[in-house]
């Protein structure tokens, strides 16, 4: 067996990290007879002191994967789930400072939302699970400083008017006609990433935040009169940042959920903006990224690695 480094052969280790991914977890509170939900699947990532484990197979400095799990669920009970943000902050917090080796902590959670279903009996336990997105949330800690992006991914809006496309560039390969009138729909992945990094600041309100920050992007949507997908993108992260102060950084993946005019003159019959088809694919796919001024772009653009 050869053992490395090999100097005839210069290897080296670059960065690695380990940990249990997509642990679902739902903790119910009960308050008396109304009960309350959170829904959350939480990934953990560490990283450290880990070269021996690579080069030599030591586990000496390696905390199981599903001892990782266990916490999961031990915080659970332990903690409570105030929030995503903040039961991500407790685990990050605990494994970094608790294992000598592990040196940064990612913590990584989908939430799925819950309505409740209003009955007429006494209790308040039933729910139905709703469609409309799903909330994410990245928590990075290092021993020393916090990373806290949020955001939320397949929320699907869609404005019927308001909104045109023309003056673009043609050439011989152009055949999309110029539209004054037509149908704006996107599925929106948005991140966003907080200011607070030390715990002697002022934490966030995690749920309140998330609340009013979803209101100002379906707003500056609804409100945007749009003469291009991109000045949306930039209406709805530009109203974040500025009612926001809490938030530096905004960053969007929003796919052209196309809607064409169904051609109905072969029938006789006249289409005044009524009958859409909805393509599925190929779609166009505007991305980007609003800061606060002064902060710089942390958020990677490739939303599907955070």
């Amino acid at each position: 067996m050869t053992d490395y480094p090999n100097p005839a052969r210069p290897v080296f280790l670059g960065q690695n990290q380990y940990g249990k991914a997509e642990n679902r977890v739902v903790r119910v509170t009960r308050d008396g007879a109304t009960h309350h939900i959170k829904d959350l699947n939480v990934s953990v990532s560490l990283s450290g002191d880990m070269d021996e484990v690579h080069l030599s197979g030591s586990n000496a400095n390696v905390l199981p994967t599903d001892t990782t799990k266990n916490t999961v669920y031990a915080f659970a009970k332990e903690h409570g789930i105030d929030s995503a943000e903040q039961f991500g902050i407790h685990l990050a917090r605990h494994f970094v400072s608790s294992q000598e080796p592990i040196k940064k902590a990612r913590i990584r959670i989908e939430e799925y939302s819950w309505d409740r279903i209003a009955t007429d009996g006494e209790g308040e336990h039933s729910f139905v699970r709703q469609g409309q997105e799903t909330r994410v949330a990245q928590i990075t800690y290092d021993g020393s400083s916090w990373e806290v992006v949020s955001g939320l991914k397949d929320l699907t809006v869609l404005n019927s008017t308001d909104s045109e496309f023309w003056g673009y560039v043609k050439d011989k390969y152009t055949t999309l006609p110029e539209a004054y009138d037509r149908v704006l729909a996107t599925q929106v992945s948005a991140r966003w990433r907080f200011n607070w990094s030390d715990e002697a600041q002022e934490m966030p309100d995690w749920e309140e935040s998330y609340e009013q920050t979803r209101k100002h992007l379906l707003a500056a949507f609804a409100e945007t009169y749009s003469l291009s997908l991109q000045q949306t993108l930039f209406q709805m992260g530009a109203r974040i940042i500025e009612r926001r102060e809490e938030i530096d950084e905004v960053r969007f993946a929003l796919p052209n959920k196309h809607h064409f005019l169904v051609d109905l003159k072969p029938f006789g019959l006249k289409n005044d903006n009524e009958v859409y088809f909805a393509a599925d694919r190929p779609y166009g796919l505007i991305e980007g990224t609003i800061l606060r001024d002064g902060a710089d772009a942390r958020i990677p653009a490739d939303l599907t690695n955070l």
